[in-house]
């Protein structure tokens, strides 16, 4: 979760954001040499006086700002593809979770197990417990387990809106008419929060994501509670 003294991204709960952190490192360290580079050549040009007559018409030197560029983006477009491909695959997904975006609340439909349905609304200040988070906690979680595939389908009945947690890398949007879906694996417990991305109305930032990765004997034990109770 996102705190004020938060500089950087959150830390990785699946293999995606570890796979996504690396390539953002990757990629600021290159941008962080041509940077030096390119303000140590303005600064040397800026600071001295000396010319070179063959300057406009120098053929070594535009054949290497041209191949050293393409080198560059050459080792930025490999990782980059490569995690594309990894985002986009889908593995054998053990739970298939549909999730559905309302003006202003999140549906969630666990059609896996007997249609398990439940709606999930943002708790108003006024009701929530001490030791709970302003405009972040929901009246009833997404439950799933860790260390299982998850397999999410999005929607939306109304408007677009976004589902996002920045902890696990997922951010998908819920467009009206449309099933779009995604794939991650937690590998730890703890609770995940997220907000819809996407400037849905009025009420666009009282609509809270809280996911909780608990054990599967644990899910299994919700589960059947759920049941019961429908």
């Amino acid at each position: 979760m996102t705190t004020w003294k938060t500089l950087l991204l959150q830390d990785s709960a699946s293999p995606l954001m570890e796979q996504l952190m690396y390539f953002h490192d990757h990629t600021m360290l290159i941008l962080i040499i041509i940077t030096i580079l390119v303000g140590q050549m303005l600064l040397s040009m800026l600071f001295n006086k000396f010319t070179h007559r063959f300057l406009m018409e120098g053929q070594l030197i535009e054949m290497i700002w041209t191949i050293l560029p393409t080198i560059i983006l050459i080792m930025i477009a490999l990782p980059s593809l490569r995690l594309l491909y990894i985002l986009d695959e889908i593995y054998n997904p053990m739970i298939t979770v549909k999730i559905i975006g309302h003006q202003w609340f999140w549906s969630y439909e666990y059609s896996d197990y007997k249609n398990i349905e439940f709606d999930s609304y943002m708790i108003p200040e006024s009701q929530l417990l001490y030791n709970g988070f302003r405009m972040l906690d929901v009246d009833n979680r997404m439950i799933i387990p860790f260390f299982t595939q998850i397999r999410i389908i999005v929607t939306s009945v109304d408007v677009i809106h976004s589902w996002t947690i920045p902890t696990l890398g997922v951010k998908i949007d819920a467009t009206p008419g449309r099933l779009n879906q995604s794939n991650f694996n937690i590998n730890r417990t703890s609770l995940f929060f997220g907000q819809c991305s996407e400037i849905c109305g009025a009420n666009h930032s009282f609509m809270p994501i809280v996911i909780e990765t608990v054990s599967p004997l644990i899910f299994i034990e919700w589960m059947n509670s759920m049941k019961k109770s429908i």
